[in-house]
């Protein structure tokens, strides 16, 4: 019997052109970004230069964060796919598939947190599905799908990029994952890496929206003309997520490896579990794709707010591939959708670290 290429996390290129590409229901002309491997958003064209972008990910129950992290966690990540657009989310429909064991004063406490970071986004709750399910162990409770209106010719997908733009990423790697492997496994962290670095670590963990690192993008330049794409950094870190462009785009790259910035606790906790903290999980992170000449100015723009920005490369002709500069040497990456994030998560559970 075959499997997915990936075992666990987002499937693959492959297997997403191979499986669900070719089947995308009725073919709408309004559709004007469907279905596509590293592309955060669908749009669709509602007439009078107005669009619909929507996206949908997983929502997120994890014990060892707690309830009011697990809703951060599900709304935040919503949120940052959104705010790919250049605009903020308005509205949102959720589906919770909830284990039998949950109890109703937990469901209650999740689910005001729920509404509370909607309610700080701007974003209202329309509708959804609750239910509990037996056998549900997962960490994934359920879906969320959020939507907004905006110009059409305004609004910014994942696949803009172009030869020559430049490749700008906000604050730090590996954030939030760095945050969940220090909070569930706290005494293994404070014990190999001292409690200053787990506390910074925890702290982490609110840093990882970016809606507002998008938004002055959207003011400060020119949409689809300065400002050609962005993505919100998730399965794969940096790498990843601008492994997922260059695809979309049918663009190669070239990126610097020490330009790909990560605090002091990151580092060692991705070191502690054998991780590199550019290829792992890093919502808070914004890849943003720029016409080269307007990266100053932008760069300045989101420092003036408080949020670090740097150039860490530049989008090259597609046959030129995927290229990454690391100590002297020029290496060719590929990213095969799997994030190792997951696969140290796991053994370190198993291996009885708390």
């Amino acid at each position: 019997m075959s499997t997915f290429d990936n075992g666990t996390g987002k499937i693959s290129a492959s297997d997403f052109s191979e499986l669900i590409l070719p089947k995308q229901g009725k073919t709408r002309n309004e559709v004007k970004t469907g279905p596509a491997f590293g592309v955060d958003t669908a749009v669709i064209d509602l007439g009078n230069n107005q669009g619909l972008a929507v996206s949908s990910d997983p929502l997120s129950l994890i014990p060892t964060l707690g309830l009011k992290e697990s809703a951060w966690l599900s709304v935040q990540l919503l949120v940052n796919d959104m705010a790919t657009t250049g605009f903020a989310p308005m509205y949102g429909q959720f589906v919770l598939n909830l284990p039998p064991d949950l109890t109703k004063s937990d469901f209650e406490e999740y689910w005001h947190y729920i509404h509370h970071f909607c309610r700080e986004a701007g974003v209202s709750i329309t509708g959804g599905h609750t239910c509990q399910i037996e056998g549900q162990n997962s960490t994934i409770s359920g879906g969320g799908t959020m939507f907004l209106t905006a110009p059409l010719d305004q609004i910014i997908t994942s696949d803009g990029a172009e030869p020559g733009d430049k490749i700008l990423m906000t604050k730090e790697s590996a954030l939030i994952s760095t945050s969940i492997l220090a909070q569930s496994f706290p005494n293994t962290v404070k014990k190999e890496l001292g409690e200053p670095v787990y506390e910074t670590a925890c702290k982490n963990f609110y840093r990882t929206s970016v809606l507002k690192d998008a938004l002055i993008a959207a003011d400060c330049l020119r949409p689809k003309k300065e400002l050609k794409a962005m993505h919100d950094v998730t399965e794969g870190g940096i790498l990843g997520a601008i492994s997922e462009m260059a695809e979309a785009s049918k663009c190669g790259f070239r990126v610097q490896s020490d330009r790909i910035s990560a605090g002091n606790a990151q580092k060692k906790v991705a070191k502690l579990f054998k991780l590199d903290h550019k290829q792992i999980v890093g919502a808070g992170s914004m890849i943003m794709v720029v016409k080269a000449g307007t990266e100053k100015n932008l760069i300045t723009r989101l420092e003036d707010e408080g949020i670090a920005a740097a150039v860490v490369g530049e989008f090259t002709e597609p046959d030129s591939g995927f290229t990454l500069l690391e100590n002297g040497d020029e290496k060719n990456y590929q990213f095969d959708g799997n994030d190792p994030y997951w696969g140290a998560f796991f053994k370190a559970f198993k291996a009885g670290w708390d």
